[in-house]
């Protein structure tokens, strides 16, 4: 007897049913796998396309790149107000040759592309070796064995302010950035001592000996690290501010020149005795003893987490190389430790980038914007493809914090330390520092500041090298920085 043979004709199909229904369960259980495996793959695709991709593209060990070396001529890099900064020409041998026709200027934000590539060069290497145009233009090229023109990059960069800078930097070793605050476009970042890019096969070996000390190589703008001094106070009275509520206004220290604790004394700058001063005056005068104090009273861990999400101990978001800031701190820190970090000594290391960063946030009421150094790629012929906008960070303060500090960095350059680097063409907020970096008292000269203070164009940050105090020589490069970028207008409007 076959089995089912005596179910009934509604026994059958209840049966058949069921079993269509075991079926169908394991279907749609295989369709579920694949449809996540295939969400997975889309998933990778679309990181890969928006984070990964130019990370890839830009790999040396991709050999695309190479290939697309001997099909496409590189294209040129430019300033933002149309200046050539770099550009390829074929030899009498067919090789092309890359130029630089600033040198040492421009050196470090641009990079090079001889023993290797770095920085911009670096960064849109891709960009530089895919061409935009018409694709019968492209088509005829192939068939003629010409190489078709790559696309250019026009930078964030203003060609006379990169040079006016580099200028007034002179011979002493240092950085100076400036930026739009409202944007993060970087106007102009210099490193010194610089190298010549054009003649970069020929000092190379000179350049990275070990008898050479100057470090040009190294963009110090980005990679340079440096005790912060009295401009890191911003920091501080930004953690007591929060911390305090509206109890720190009532703040009072009696400055006699000297802050005293547990044996251990940390003076003022060159012992000068403030008197009574308020957390205003105090980064006003840049006391130490206030500093200390509040240092003393903040919560360690919060003080902590509010550097970090400033962006010390990562990464800074812009497309060339640069090295975390450091701060050591936490609730293990011994007194002295915290006294030290509140006036930004002991462990606490910045670079220039990171400083003019944190400036721009105060000037721009409190959000900082991601640093730029691309505005647009073009084709040959000048056609825009592809616009780069600006792109915020993260809002990191309030707008009455920003208000606040953006008041009493003011009063740093109208009645304080910083009163060398006011600009004839508007008011100017900042910020001075006198680093030690050495037992016998070796110092590197700090300024940072925006101006015009009541609505912000851009923001300046120098420092130079075992230079002294940065009342007496950084604010008044910066002050010539300013006259010059308010005298020609550089600078967005907030």
């Amino acid at each position: 007897m076959i089995e089912g043979e005596n179910l009934t004709k509604e026994e059958r199909l209840q049966t058949e049913k069921h079993q269509r229904r075991k079926k169908n369960r394991s279907i749609y259980g295989m369709m579920a796998v694949f449809g996540l495996f295939f969400a997975g793959m889309a998933a990778y695709y679309l990181y890969f396309l928006v984070f990964a991709s130019p990370t890839t593209m830009n790999n040396s060990y991709n050999t695309r790149i190479s290939s697309q070396s001997t099909t496409v001529s590189r294209g040129s890099i430019l300033s933002n107000d149309k200046e050539l900064l770099a550009y390829s020409m074929e030899q009498e041998d067919g090789t092309e040759k890359r130029y630089y026709p600033y040198g040492a200027v421009f050196a470090h934000p641009i990079g090079y592309s001889q023993m290797g590539t770095t920085e911009l060069e670096n960064s849109y290497n891709y960009s530089m070796l895919t061409s935009s145009v018409p694709i019968w233009e492209q088509i005829y090229n192939d068939i003629m064995g010409e190489k078709n023109p790559g696309n250019s990059i026009c930078t964030t960069l203003n060609a006379g302010l990169q040079r006016f800078c580099y200028d007034v930097l002179g011979e002493q070793k240092g950085a100076v950035v400036v930026m739009e605050p409202s944007t993060g476009r970087i106007l102009a970042m210099v490193s010194k001592p610089s190298y010549d890019p054009n003649n970069l096969v020929a000092d190379w070996d000179a350049l990275i000996s070990e008898e050479n000390k100057d470090a040009n190589l190294l963009n110090r703008a980005t990679q340079g690290l440096y005790p912060p001094g009295s401009t890191f106070k911003l920091l501080t009275e930004l953690a007591y501010i929060r911390e305090n509520g509206e109890t720190w206004q009532a703040l009072r220290y009696t400055c006699n020149g000297t802050f005293a604790y547990n044996g251990l004394t940390l003076d003022c700058h060159d012992g000068h005795a403030h008197g009574e001063v308020d957390v205003r005056y105090g980064l006003a005068y840049s006391c130490n003893g206030i500093h200390a104090t509040m240092g003393l009273a903040l919560d360690r861990k919060d003080w902590l987490d509010m550097c970090q999400q400033f962006l010390f101990q990562q990464k800074l978001p812009i497309e060339i190389v640069n090295t975390p800031s450091t701060i050591s701190l936490n609730e293990e820190s011994s007194d002295w430790e915290t006294i030290l970090t509140s006036i930004g000594q002991g462990t606490v290391l910045e670079t220039p980038l990171l400083n003019c960063m944190i400036t721009s946030t105060i000037a721009n009421g409190g959000v900082m914007m991601k640093p730029q150094l691309l505005d647009r790629i073009v084709n040959v012929e000048g056609k825009l493809v592809q616009q780069i906008e600006p792109q915020e960070y993260a809002t990191l303060m309030s707008v009455p914090e920003a208000t606040t500090l953006g008041a009493f960095m003011r009063s740093v350059v109208s009645e304080g330390t910083g009163g060398g680097a006011e600009s004839e063409y508007g008011a100017v907020a900042g910020k001075t520092g006198s680093a030690e970096f050495t037992q016998a008292g070796d110092m590197h000269a700090w300024f940072t500041g925006f101006a015009p203070a009541e609505n912000p164009k851009v923001a300046v940050t120098v420092i130079l090298e075992g230079a002294g105090t940065g009342g007496d020589v950084a604010a008044p490069v910066a002050k010539q920085i300013f006259d010059y970028c308010l005298s020609h207008e550089i600078g967005t409007v907030q």
